[in-house]
């Protein structure tokens, strides 16, 4: 197995849809797999934000430009359209200000990549209506009261979230990452049910 395969499939998508030789900015890059994977296969300047001082490290062991920072306070360190493409892998849903942060996503990026737990899903919806308690599944992998999503989104509640803060959705890719690959299925048949998570490519108005 190749290092490519050995990531998240949403990560693996990711890394298609970027542009060779791009300007990437990782917003929550955790280890920078994925920051190494763009710099070694595609070319691209990579840079990271990361708030895990172990998970800084890691990153800084492949040999990456990575900075502590907590993206609740926004990218002020960061001029507009300073980079080509901004990245945002399952991170959306845990921070306390995602309308803000979107918006600066989209000031400093040319195009940004966003990936999220879709909450439409169809476990999820029948796990609470038939169990009575908050659903714990593959995609979402926590109890109630140790999970780090703090804002729970569906794909249909994302497409306005993104429209209500100055972006337009180029691309949009349900994905089912959860068992066997059924990319091609949810992407025909009401993705806001059977997507597990979602990946979306936003840009300005």
């Amino acid at each position: 197995m190749t290092a490519a395969e050995l990531l998240r499939s949403d990560l693996r998508r990711i890394i298609e849809l970027v542009p060779e030789g791009a300007r990437v900015l990782d917003l929550g890059c955790g280890d920078g797999a994925l920051m190494a994977h763009l710099r070694d296969t595609r070319g691209c300047e990579v840079r990271g934000i990361e708030l895990d001082a172990d998970r800084i490290a890691s990153a800084i062991g492949r040999g990456l430009s990575v900075v502590q920072a907590d993206l609740d306070a926004g990218l002020g360190a960061y001029d507009a359209a300073a980079f080509d493409v901004v990245v945002l892998s399952q991170t959306l849903q845990v921070v306390r200000r995602p309308a803000y942060l979107l918006r600066e996503m989209l000031r400093v990026g040319e195009r940004s990549i966003l990936t999220f737990p879709n909450f439409g899903h169809w476990r999820v919806r029948g796990y609470l209506a038939l169990r009575g308690r908050m659903p714990v599944s593959r995609s979402i992998p926590y109890s109630w009261y140790d999970t780090p999503n703090i804002h729970h989104t569906t794909l249909t509640d994302f497409r306005d979230f993104v429209a209500a803060n100055g972006g337009s959705i180029e691309r949009e890719i349900p994905l089912h990452v959860a068992g066997p690959d059924r990319d091609a299925y949810v992407q025909r048949f009401m993705p806001n049910l059977f997507a597990d998570t979602a990946l979306a490519v936003v840009r300005n108005a």
